[in-house]
């Protein structure tokens, strides 16, 4: 033991013998427990005693940015050498040092911010001794800010002469190499941070899904709906077929669920006469993780009073290809190698029972007859219940043999009643209800129907569910009195949908795992919480 603690106290130990050493021994002593420090760290803390020694602080907040590299790009790129002179303009920019080329006397380097990077040029005869010192301390990561004009260099790139560089924040561990970068994908989605710093692409799918969703945002009020905010924290977890979160509320002594999906409060609030809500909002599943599932995701829930399950196939025709053209360019994008169109008028409706012989290439003899389907299933590897009725396993087996040849936008309505417990039934086949979902890349992306509300038959839904739950389906749907006492008070004719944001974002960005177009995916943690 005495042997190890001399080891690591040699391992922290600084070349330097400056006074500021003992400032980075709490964080040296992290390095060393996780066997992470090296030379490079070391050289780091060795140069931040030095500015310290030399009275340069390492994370001051006095430097005021007042331009964007993209604005200063959008300016003044265009003009030549003799117009960038005679312009004269000093701009006050500030971001991340991502590259560095010291020459002695004179240093070049490229900073970063949100909007964009630029070329910097540092002189020894331009610049105070001081403020040059600590250039020569400067390493790729750095956080810097600068002053100065703009001028063109021998090869033409437009680039910033300092006249004045702040130090404004200290990176004591590197970046990954340029032409390396953060390869193993686990680590570029647990060190966000610094994935965004060196994948251009990572940044980009993360502007673009900020545009997704404020365009969204925009096209629903546009069309008359109003955005609200629902419980995430709920005592039934209603809405949707799925295992919640369980926590507690202490104060309360109650236990709770984090939400699987907002519809139940959705439509309270067309009981309580909103006729077009809708919510953006997290929702939350204990379900596997994949390249298409998160247990933590975001959803577009709205519903439309006076309005049914054709309405919406319309509006979502016309919502997809509005963000597709404000994203993409155009209503025909790529995803992975595939041409897909979201023109409006292009998408193909086909009914549950119908893809499931024109597309899974199952007869009605088959896919009717209980035995066999569920035998074909288990054939497949996939599991079933005792006692799982016939339209669960017809949706097992839609799921196998029909939803990965979705490739284009297909609608799948009139799926089973029994399958669909808040949807209303159709009209002249009771045994289905007016519900579709929609497929795109041979995934569901939204999930929609005429709403129920009768609250008689509301009921018998909850109780049949209820049933299913004691026989052993823990996504079956709980029963919620209060939801039954609203509908109780009328609710009108309405129809309703939810859109998953991410796989939405995914198809607009051409990403082929949900964990690209999450910033902070759930992932095993690397150490245990204390």
């Amino acid at each position: 033991m005495e042997n190890q603690e001399k080891a690591m106290k040699q391992k922290v130990k600084l070349a330097t013998k400056s006074r500021k050493a003992a400032y980075f021994m709490p964080m040296l002593e992290s390095f060393a427990t996780h066997d992470d420090l090296n030379e490079v760290i070391k050289n780091r803390v060795n140069k931040a005693c030095d500015l310290l020694d030399a009275g340069c602080p390492l994370f001051p907040n006095d430097f005021r940015k007042e331009h964007s590299i993209s604005w200063v790009i959008e300016g003044y790129g265009g003009m030549d050498e003799e117009e960038l002179k005679k312009c004269g303009d000093v701009f006050a920019i500030a971001g991340r040092i991502v590259s560095l080329r010291s020459f002695g006397k004179v240093a070049f380097f490229h900073i970063m911010d949100q909007s964009g990077r630029i070329q910097c040029y540092a002189s020894r005869e331009n610049m105070d001794a001081d403020v040059y010192n600590v250039v020569k301390k400067l390493d790729v990561g750095d956080i810097v800010g600068i002053s100065g004009h703009l001028f063109r260099t021998k090869t033409g790139e437009l680039t910033i002469s300092c006249r004045t560089l702040r130090l404004l924040s200290r990176s004591m561990r590197p970046l990954p190499e340029k032409y390396h970068g953060l390869k193993d994908m686990e680590t570029r989605y647990r060190q966000r941070y610094v994935d965004l710093i060196v994948t251009p692409r990572s940044r980009e799918i993360f502007i673009k899904r900020s545009q997704i969703v404020r365009g969204l945002r925009n096209f629903m009020e546009d069309r008359g709906f109003m955005e609200v905010e629902t419980p995430i924290l709920q005592a039934v977890a209603g809405g949707a077929a799925a295992k919640p979160f369980r926590t507690h509320h202490n104060a309360l002594d109650l236990d709770l669920y984090l939400r699987i999906a907002p519809e139940l409060y959705l439509k309270r609030l067309l009981v309580g006469g909103f006729e077009r809500v809708f919510e953006l909002n997290r929702n939350f599943r204990n379900e596997g993780i994949d390249t298409r599932h998160n247990p933590e995701f975001t959803m577009c829930e709205f519903y439309w009073a006076f309005a049914n399950f054709h309405d919406l196939m319309d509006l979502t025709e016309e919502l997809f290809a509005h963000l597709a053209r404000m994203t993409c360019g155009s209503t025909i994008i790529t995803y992975q190698g595939e041409e897909i169109d979201l023109t409006p008028g292009h998408w193909q409706r086909v009914s549950f029972y119908e893809s499931l012989s024109k597309i899974g290439g199952h007869s009605p003899d088959f896919y009717n007859d209980y035995n066999r389907v569920r035998d074909y299933i288990r054939s497949r590897g996939e599991k079933t219940l005792e006692g799982e009725s016939l339209e669960k396993l017809q949706a097992k087996l839609f799921d196998i043999d029909v939803e990965g040849k979705l490739i284009q936008p297909h609608f799948i309505y009139h799926y089973p009643t029994a399958i669909s417990p808040l949807s209303r039934r159709n009209d002249q086949h009771p045994e289905i209800t007016d519900r579709f979902e929609l497929f795109i890349t041979g995934r569901e992306l939204a999930n929609a129907f005429s709403e129920l509300n009768d609250p008689v038959d509301q009921r018998m839904r909850f109780e049949e569910q209820k049933r299913e739950r004691e026989a052993g389906d823990d996504e079956a749907h709980s029963m919620d009195e209060d939801y039954l006492r609203a509908l109780e008070y009328g609710m009108p004719p309405a129809a309703g949908e939810g859109i998953g944001i991410d796989r939405l974002v995914m198809l607009l960005t051409d990403s082929a795992s949900i964990r690209e177009v999450i910033l902070f995916p759930l992932l095993r943690p690397e150490y245990q919480p204390e």
